[in-house]
């Protein structure tokens, strides 16, 4: 036999490890965080798709902007060119036409703070609309570069940034060389001051933050806007030369700051329009955006946490809830559904209170059935005494003393088990006499029939037919139908207004003489039936065998009278 466990070692309970448990809230924010960072995620995405996608409409309207402001410089420097033509297809200028010119030109150019002026091949200018008539007097000119160009091109030629000396200020000069015949070359000047410019490149506004300036190609700053700098300032930004025309804003550092600049230089005075804004500027869409995700996240988020902070308080209020049931169940007390803000956690409590309920019976039922064992054993020692008196009267020895004696205890053991197979509900009456009649039911089963209603009997009377169907079985096998071959049994039963009709009936055997001495199953038949039940016996003898006849009360037999003590077997001492 193998040693079982010691004190020591039954007391120890080996728990099996599982997952670490956390509270309800730690779950709770787990998803929040699933839910949100997807989502914060995905919107910095599109964020920042967007700011790019706007990007890309801001370069497009810078670049826009400086091609548009190039081609309306350039429309402005036309216009001068075609006066200049136009002026330049008079009559030969000589000096007796040089009033009559100077007359006209200054009232067509009056309060544009633009002038015209001559230039002779030696490089000086002996007429000009910025002094009067009376004061003319031959001087060289100062943008000696601009007019060799003209003379040596034959074509216009547009000044850079010039200081005029006479004009003390920044202008621009647009000249147009006349060969006239049988003269010498001319050079009609058209002079603009600088300034002017300045409103066309305010004609188109630029975007906060952006700067812009027409820069000459020696890298000075014709005219300026949005900051971009003073008239005749140098453009320090970048050399001009490495600029060119971009179709797009690029990156350039200088002094340390990142900025966007956008090029467009014009085909026609080959002066750059250059249009540029710090990044920060630019990026600062992206960043105010940025900080307003940041500040809603942040505002959701402690949304997020209040909602799931006041869940996890109903859900475990809730669940306390249930533990407390729960305990109250473990220890037997009586547990009734609650309601609960949470319909799963509700349901929970109402299989909490059905289970407590069905407990409740249950142990009704154990506690019902403990009663009626310890009073059914008392009546069973009763019995079983009134059981050894019968059977020892009617035996001549001991081996037939015990024979008969053990058969009946095994009968009464046989209604006992269906007893406790059926509880409360009580035993079916035709599954009891079968249970006692089969140890002496011969082979043939076609010998023996039962029938009758469905009938349920409570302990005291499943008790007493039990006992009354052994007997009548014994009978039967020792004189009766089982005695010999050829021998019938019909065990039947009916409902017969407020009682139960019971016929036992034995044919193909004649029965033995009757012997004067009443034996046991005279005793069951009579004093347990007849008075225990308050049932009716009569037996009859025929020719072929034997009947017994019962009719018994159907409130004896009920099974919601099973409380009732069974009536303790009278025996007989006859």
């Amino acid at each position: 036999m193998a040693d079982g466990p010691g004190p020591a070692e039954s007391s120890v309970v080996t728990r099996r490890r599982g997952p670490i448990a956390r509270p309800i809230a730690v779950y709770l924010f787990v998803l929040a965080l699933v839910a949100l960072v997807p989502a914060f995620v995905f919107s910095a995405i599109l964020l920042q798709r967007n700011n790019e996608a706007q990007e890309r409409v801001v370069e497009t309207l810078i670049t826009g902007n400086a091609r548009s402001i190039v081609q309306a410089v350039d429309r402005e420097i036309n216009a001068n060119i075609t006066t200049l033509r136009v002026l330049a297809t008079t009559p030969p200028l000589s000096p007796a036409a040089y009033p009559e010119f100077h007359a006209r030109v200054s009232v067509a150019l009056e309060n544009t703070s633009s002038y015209v002026y001559l230039v002779h091949p030696d490089m000086t200018s002996d007429l000009s609309t910025r002094v009067p008539m009376a004061e003319q007097q031959a001087n060289p000119i100062g943008d000696v570069e601009t007019a060799q160009r003209a003379f040596d091109s034959r074509d216009v030629a547009i000044s850079d940034a010039v200081f005029g000396r006479v004009s003390q200020q920044w202008v621009v000069n647009i000249l147009q060389p006349i060969f006239p015949a049988n003269q010498q070359p001319l050079i009609l000047g058209f002079s603009r001051a600088a300034s002017q410019l300045s409103n066309t490149l305010l004609a188109s506004r630029m975007p906060e933050g952006w700067h812009v300036a027409l820069v000459d190609r020696k890298g000075v700053i014709i005219a300026a806007a949005d900051q971009g700098g003073n008239t005749g300032d140098a453009f320090n930004l970048a050399p001009i030369d490495e600029l060119g025309s971009t179709a797009g804003w690029r990156s350039l550092v200088s002094e340390g700051k990142d900025y966007l600049v956008v090029a467009q230089r014009s085909t026609l005075t080959g002066w750059t329009l250059v249009a540029w804004a710090d990044r920060a500027v630019v990026a600062k869409p992206l960043a105010d955006a940025f900080w307003s995700l940041l500040a809603g996240g942040v505002l959701l988020a402690a949304l997020v946490v209040l909602v799931v902070y006041g869940v996890s308080l109903q859900i475990g209020r809730s669940v306390h809830g249930l533990e407390a049931d729960a305990k109250r169940l473990g220890a037997g007390q009586p547990v009734e559904a609650r309601p609960f803000p949470i319909e799963e956690i509700e349901t929970v409590s109402s299989a909490l209170g059905d289970a407590s309920r069905r407990r409740q019976a249950a142990e009704t039922e154990v506690r019902f059935l403990m009663r009626e064992l310890a009073h059914r054993s008392k009546n069973q020692m009763t019995v079983i005494a009134a059981m050894a008196k019968q059977t020892a009267r009617g035996a001549d020895t001991v081996p037939e003393f015990v024979s008969n004696f053990e058969r009946r205890i095994f009968g009464l053991a046989r209604s006992t088990d269906l007893l406790l197979a059926h509880g409360v509900a009580g035993v079916d009456l035709k599954e009891l006499l079968v249970s006692q009649i089969d140890p002496f039911c011969p082979v043939d089963g076609e010998r023996v029939i039962v029938d009758g209603p469905s009938l349920r009997l409570n302990a005291q009377a499943a008790q007493i037919l039990g006992m009354a169907a052994h007997e009548l079985a014994t009978n039967a096998v020792k004189y009766g139908a089982f005695a010999k071959d050829g021998g019938r049994l019909e065990l039947t039963w009916k409902r017969v207004g407020d009682a139960v009709s019971f016929i036992w009936h034995e044919s193909g055997n004649a029965p033995a003489e009757a012997t004067p001495r009443r034996g046991f199953g005279t005793t069951v038949l009579e004093n347990m039936v007849g008075r225990s039940l308050n049932g009716e016996v009569q037996r009859e003898v025929h020719e072929l065998g034997i009947e017994w006849r019962f009719t018994i009360p159907l409130s004896s037999l009920d099974p919601s009278d099973s409380l009732n003590g069974a009536a303790e077997p009278q025996a007989s001492d006859k």
